[in-house]
């Protein structure tokens, strides 16, 4: 055999050993890549499409999918205070700061979370709520929990047990929320497909929240021009309230 065959079956052998077949792909696709903010702008929904690829070795499974999407926001720094009353007074006596927080976020599945995997798994494969915020040890714990219940009460955070539906065994979508309150910035959608509490496949996509028209373009002002800006929004409520006078003045 000449040294060149040989040289290509080798490396061919080499990538076959580093690139394992898996039994299960998936393949991901989001029905649009940016949601634009206007002055009406009060929420929408994005939908998630999916595909399972399944070879010879996975038709014979026998456990069912399960699909979870997890959507999250921008991420940034926050801080967790806990209030306590002294005298008549209340104040703030401890605090703790959480790194890399997601704005939002949203997770949808086609049955509840706990019923798909453990809670250890979920732990494992940063699925859930629990996972956007990581308390540094036992004594952060309550802080995250609260953070998490604040964020749920300004439906920031959003636990979607049947927003997943399977069109055929192996087609899905999923319905993921924008709440009106979503900040700009770049969001992250991760797909897990699970099986008898297993991770099989995951594959992870974007979509990007932007201010469109006037709203952008006073963003910008103020970004650009703080002092212009500032004058400007100074000068009209002068004038607001000049004409506020002229309109309820009594005669």
């Amino acid at each position: 055999m000449r040294p060149v065959p040989l040289i290509i079956l080798l490396l061919a052998g080499m990538m076959a050993c580093s690139n394992p077949v898996r039994a299960e792909s998936l393949t991901i696709s989001l029905s649009s890549g940016h949601v634009a903010i206007t002055s009406t702008y009060i929420g929408t929904d994005l939908v998630v499409f999916g595909v399972i690829g399944r070879d010879q070795a996975s038709a014979t499974r026998s456990e069912h999918y399960d699909i979870v999407v997890s959507a999250r926001g921008p991420r940034s720094h926050m801080v967790v205070r806990e209030k306590a009353a002294l005298g008549p007074f209340w104040v703030n006596r401890r605090e703790q700061k959480f790194t890399f927080v997601p704005a939002t976020m949203a997770v949808a599945t086609n049955r509840p979370l706990d019923e798909i995997t453990s809670p250890e798994m979920q732990s494992r494969y940063q699925l859930g709520l629990g996972s956007a915020i990581i308390a540094q040890d036992l004594r952060d714990e309550p802080f995250a929990e609260a953070l998490i219940r604040l964020k749920q009460r300004d439906r920031l955070y959003e636990t979607l047990p049947h927003n997943v539906e399977f069109i055929t065994p192996n087609v899905f979508k999923a319905v993921i929320p924008v709440p009106a309150r979503a900040p700009t910035g770049l969001y992250d959608v991760e797909v897990a497909l699970m099986s008898d509490s297993v991770r099989l496949a995951s594959q992870s996509t974007h979509f990007e929240v932007v201010k469109i028209g006037f709203e952008q373009d006073v963003a910008d002002a103020a970004r650009l021009h703080g002092w212009l800006y500032g004058f400007a929004a100074l000068l009209m409520a002068g004038l607001f309230g000049w004409l506020a006078t002229i309109i309820f003045r009594r005669d």
